[in-house]
């Protein structure tokens, strides 16, 4: 397949790759402190693997945005990350972490390979996101060998293909409820977990954010990522289903920072525009009412806690601003 790579880049085509370098930068600061860290062999083997791929990528878009003439983004440095900080969190939670990763990683290259006009920007997101499903598969076989891999709950195999009959499978606002199907068990999973992992992040960063402003934004995402997880798991528990449990204590008793509160505040803010598309797409794939309108709810109070968090990085001065189209109408005054 030829196509002309003099091709201008398109507006979803430059969204992808400034996205990319801004998450990569971020990234490699929380993995060369990860790297630094951890004590588990194994863990340490994926981790490095996951800070040799994003160097790489992080290489391959400087070239490429230099050859475009496209201003290279100024995302994050070794300014934000101090890899001689004590350790803050448990090697569990590096791995666990870098699942989540990985898991929006597939989700956004899947997107870019869709957008995607040019044949080398296609493959360059093709190679992340088969890069992004390797590491997915070290990571499940090193939790698997450590016996510490978290799985979906089991059910019994059904007996037949059925179809629905009547409107009692969208269920009702109130009462009883027809059981989950295995779709809804899959989101309140992901969302459950993804949950945890933000409330252990948040947890952490509340403990060692130098400014009191960023320090209490965070400890209230702790107290959201905890109201939510009891909601999600009450869905599971009532219909006797197990919700996920990954580890006891993720943190450490550490008062001194690895990130920047920069750095801090961006990955947060982007566990919650994460959180707000997997919220979606459970609410989306989930007829139960009851179930999608907590799914609701719950996007609402996360998508007003990320405008606050975008308002507090607005004005600490550390929102850095994607491309945008022309403003014909300040060019006209002008």
């Amino acid at each position: 397949m030829e196509m002309n790579h003099e091709t201008r880049l398109t507006s979803a085509e430059m969204a992808s790759l400034w996205l990319q370098y801004v998450k990569d930068t971020a990234k490699l600061c929380v993995l060369k402190y990860f790297s630094a860290k951890v004590e588990d062999r194994d863990f340490r083997t994926v981790i490095e693997f996951g800070v040799r791929s994003t160097e790489e990528y992080l290489t391959s878009l400087t070239d490429l945005f230099e050859r475009e003439n496209f201003p290279i983004p100024t995302g994050f440095s070794n300014k934000d990350v101090n890899t001689n900080a004590p350790r803050l969190f448990s090697d569990l939670y590096f791995i666990y972490n870098l699942k989540d990763m990985t898991v929006a990683q597939m989700s956004a290259d899947a997107l870019a390979i869709g957008l995607g006009s040019r044949y080398d920007i296609v493959a360059f997101h093709e190679k992340l996101l088969n890069d992004a499903v390797q590491l997915q598969v070290m990571i499940k076989e090193v939790l698997l060998k450590k016996g510490v891999y978290v799985r979906p709950p089991y059910i019994s195999l059904p007996d037949q293909a059925e179809f629905v009959t009547n409107q009692n499978f969208l269920g009702n606002l109130m009462g009883k409820q027809r059981p989950l199907t295995v779709i809804e068990i899959s989101h309140l999973f992901l969302t459950n977990e993804t949950n945890f992992v933000a409330k252990e992040t948040l947890l952490g960063f509340a403990q060692v954010a130098k400014s009191e402003k960023v320090k209490n934004y965070f400890i209230r995402g702790k107290e959201i990522a905890n109201k939510q997880m009891k909601i999600l798991k009450q869905v599971l528990t009532q219909d006797d289903l197990p919700a996920p449990m990954l580890w006891d204590s993720a943190v450490t008793n550490s008062k001194v920072s690895p990130f920047s509160d920069k750095l801090m505040m961006f990955l947060i803010t982007a566990m919650a525009a994460g959180g707000i598309a997997k919220y979606g797409a459970a609410m989306g794939s989930s007829p139960r009412k009851d179930v999608a309108l907590k799914y609701g709810r719950l996007l609402v109070e996360i998508s007003l806690y990320a405008e606050d968090g975008a308002n507090i990085m607005i004005e600490k001065g550390w929102f850095e601003e994607p491309p945008h189209s022309p403003d014909h109408n300040r060019l006209i005054r002008e």
